[in-house]
């Protein structure tokens, strides 16, 4: 028989959205995207225990490289990584579920990056072992979806095309590191505010004649060659993201701060999903460290990271 771990410990990869195509609000409220996620080594951290008091409870601490702050957030039911605990307790059957789910933050917080659905996956996968529930990989998909757009990709990790709002992923073949500099904001933005800006500024430019934006099918070729075969040049030249804009509009100055990474060596900058955190590629590990070092002597909060990573998984033994 085997025996119950006292505890689990796994960790789950924040994401950059190297490409994302996004067309009209649908009549559900949502947007349809084609977006191609590279997972990278910033990890989000989730350990299951058994805790003081009954129920499912959370925590949270932060810091990490990025030292990034924790205030705010919620940690009752409502919270992500507690309610990826209920749903598979629910599904497995399991009555009266107990658990403690401390979660350790390094990536940032409402940063566009997916943190989030890291925490989330990684709950569902901590549980999972440490309830001895045994659902396989398909299994554990199948809940994730139900808890997030991005929280599939945070659970299988690498590299992948999500098509609908994201959550049908298609695998992307990659085994090439990109390397990246990562910058904080201090600033955080709601994706619902930023689609919602991004509504606005095309409402607004359709009023001058501009055309109206439509539904995207398939990721970019280009991006996707790129990204297959680690060049890049190549991916300087056609990393896109129809989000930035309505940040920049938000938040303004991160345009500098994107205008100055390229100026310090960045092949290319972009704001990483709804942002603020801003994405830099550069042109290998070396470049990276230079971005990173030129970045903070000027007082941003950089870090260089690479992609792609591989999704959840076990930062320590069962003990």
């Amino acid at each position: 028989m085997t025996a119950v771990p006292s505890s689990v410990r796994i960790s789950a990869p924040g994401k950059i959205n190297v490409s994302l195509q996004v067309g009209p609000r649908r009549p559900d409220g949502y947007h349809a995207v084609a977006s191609v996620y590279l997972a990278v080594s910033l990890r989000e951290e989730v350990l299951a225990a058994a805790g003081a008091h009954p129920g499912i409870t959370v925590s949270v601490t932060g810091g990490g490289p990025l030292g990034i702050a924790v205030d705010g957030i919620p940690l009752g039911p409502d919270n992500l990584v507690a309610r990826a605990a209920a749903a598979l307790a629910e599904h497995a059957g399991i009555q009266d579920p107990a658990v403690h789910l401390a979660i350790t933050k390094r990536v940032p917080v409402a940063g566009g990056m997916g943190g989030g659905s890291a925490d989330a996956a990684a709950a569902l996968m901590a549980c999972n072992l440490f309830w001895d529930t045994g659902l396989d990989q398909t299994e554990l998909s199948g809940l994730a979806a139900g808890l997030g757009a991005d929280v599939p990709f945070a659970l299988a990790g690498g590299a992948a095309v999500g098509l609908g709002v994201g959550d049908e992923l298609t695998a992307v073949a990659a085994d090439k590191a990109l390397h990246w500099v990562l910058v904080a904001s201090g600033a955080g933005l709601s994706t619902p505010a930023v689609y919602g800006r991004l509504d606005a500024l095309r409402a607004e430019a359709e009023t001058v004649g501009a055309p109206t934006a439509s539904e995207p099918q398939a990721a970019d070729p280009r991006v996707l060659e790129a990204v297959r075969s680690g060049n890049a040049a190549a991916l300087a030249g056609v990393i896109t993201n129809d989000l930035q804009p309505a940040a920049l509009s938000l938040v303004p100055e991160l345009e500098t701060v994107l205008n100055r990474g390229r100026e310090l060596g960045a092949l290319a900058g972009l704001v990483s999903g709804s942002g603020p955190t801003l994405a830099f590629l550069a042109g290998d590990a070396g470049a990276a460290a230079k971005l990173q070092a030129a970045l903070r002597a000027e007082g941003h909060n950089a870090l260089a990271v690479h992609g792609p990573v591989a999704g959840a998984g076990m930062t320590a033994d069962k003990t």
